[in-house]
C-alpha cells in the first residue's frame, strides 16, 4: 500500500500490523534508544494548510526518530495563503524530492486528490482533510485502549467504546468508527440530535442521547471537541447546557468501570466537554494519548515509505 487516506483503505491484518510496529517502536524507544537509522535519506514533508500543534509536532517526531529529514511547510507564510494551487505546490515538493507528503487540509478529499493526481512519487499520509478522515488519530486511539485493555497482538473483540460530542463535524469520529468497529469493538455515539449525522444508521453503531446511561457500559469513552469554527448555526441552546448534558465530570467518571479510561483527541475545551479534574485524573490517557502518536506515526511512516521499498 501506497497511502494513507482513510481507514477504509486498511484491511484488518495490515490494521493491525500497524498496531503492532507500534508497539515495538515503543519498546525500543522506552529501552533507550531514541534514534533509528531506517529512513535516513528520506525526506518527509509537513504540509500543513490549517493549524495544528499535536499532529504536526507528532510526525515531526516520528520522521526525526526514524533519521528522516523533514521539510515543515505551512501555508500561512506560503504562496497557498496567495492563492497557489494544491497541484503547484505538490510539484514544488515533488521538485524537493519529497518521499512522503504529510498533508492536513480544510477541503474534505484534499489528500486523495494529491494521491489520485499523481503530481508527487512519494506517499501521501492523510493528517485530517475537512470533516472526512483522521486515519493516523483513529489508529493512536486504537493504540492506547490496545495497551491498556487488551493483548498487544490482539483486536478489540468484547470492548465498548463511547465517542462523545461533537459528531457530525468530527474526522476523528468518522475514523475512529471505522476503525473500531474494523477490529471488532462496539461503538456508541452519544450527542444531541442536532450533532448526530444522518447517515449514522448505514455505519453499524448505536446511538444514545443520554451520557449517563452509556458511561456505566463502556470501557473507554472518547470526548470529542466542539468545533464552533466549523458550525454556522446554532446546534445546541447554550455552551452551559451543552455541558450539563454531555460533558463528562467527576460525577459522571465515578459511574464508569474501575478500568474505563477517558480520552480525548485535543485540543480540549476544559469546562466544556470535559472538567480539568477529570482530564487530570488517573483514569484519563490523553498525555499518553499524545506519547502514543509518536509510536504510531513512526508505523505508519516506516511501513508507507521503507516497506514500500523492500517491496
Amino acid at each position: 500500500m501506497r497511502h494513507l487516506l482513510s481507514i477504509s483503505d486498511l484491511s484488518r491484518d495490515f490494521a493491525l500490523e500497524i498496531l503492532s510496529t507500534a508497539h515495538e517502536l515503543s519498546r525500543v524507544s522506552e529501552n533507550g534508544t531514541k534514534k533509528l537509522p531506517t529512513l535516513r535519506g528520506k525526506t518527509v514533508v509537513n504540509l500543513f494548510a490549517e493549524d495544528s500543534t499535536r499532529t504536526r509536532i507528532s510526525f515531526e517526531a516520528a520522521a526525526k526518530r526514524l533519521s528522516a529529514d523533514v521539510i515543515n511547510f505551512s501555508a500561512k507564510g506560503s504562496s497557498v495563503s496567495k492563492g497557489e494551487s494544491l497541484k503547484d505546490t505538490a510539484q514544488t515538493l515533488q521538485a524537493l524530492g519529497a518521499d512522503a507528503v504529510i498533508l492536513r487540509h480544510p477541503a474534505s478529499g484534499a489528500a486523495h486528490r494529491l494521491a489520485q493526481g499523481r503530481w508527487i512519487s512519494g506517499s501521501v499520509i492523510n493528517a485530517g482533510d475537512g470533516t472526512h478522515e483522521h486515519p493516523s488519530q483513529a489508529l493512536l486511539d486504537a493504540f492506547t485502549i490496545q495497551r491498556h485493555l487488551c493483548d498487544s497482538k490482539g483486536d478489540l473483540a468484547g470492548l465498548h467504546i463511547a465517542i462523545v460530542g461533537d459528531i457530525l463535524h468530527s474526522r476523528v469520529a468518522r475514523s475512529n468508527i471505522l476503525l473500531l468497529k474494523k477490529l471488532g469493538a462496539t461503538v456508541t455515539l452519544v450527542a444531541p440530535p442536532t450533532l448526530i449525522p444522518f447517515a449514522w444508521q448505514s455505519w453499524g453503531v448505536e446511538v444514545s442521547h443520554d451520557l449517563d446511561a452509556v458511561l456505566p457500559t463502556v470501557d473507554a469513552v472518547i470526548m470529542l471537541r466542539i468545533q464552533k469554527e466549523r458550525m454556522s448555526d446554532l446546534y445546541f441552546p447554550s455552551s452551559r447546557e451543552y455541558s450539563a448534558l454531555f460533558g463528562i465530570n467527576a460525577e459522571r467518571a465515578s459511574l464508569m468501570k474501575s478500568h474505563a479510561l477517558v480520552m480525548h483527541p485535543g485540543p480540549m475545551n476544559r469546562g466544556l466537554e470535559i472538567t480539568a479534574e477529570v482530564a487530570d485524573s488517573s483514569a484519563s490517557v490523553v498525555v499518553e494519548q499524545v506519547a502514543n502518536g509518536v509510536s504510531v506515526r513512526m508505523a505508519i511512516l516506516y511501513l508507507f515509505i521503507a516497506g514500500n521499498q523492500e517491496d
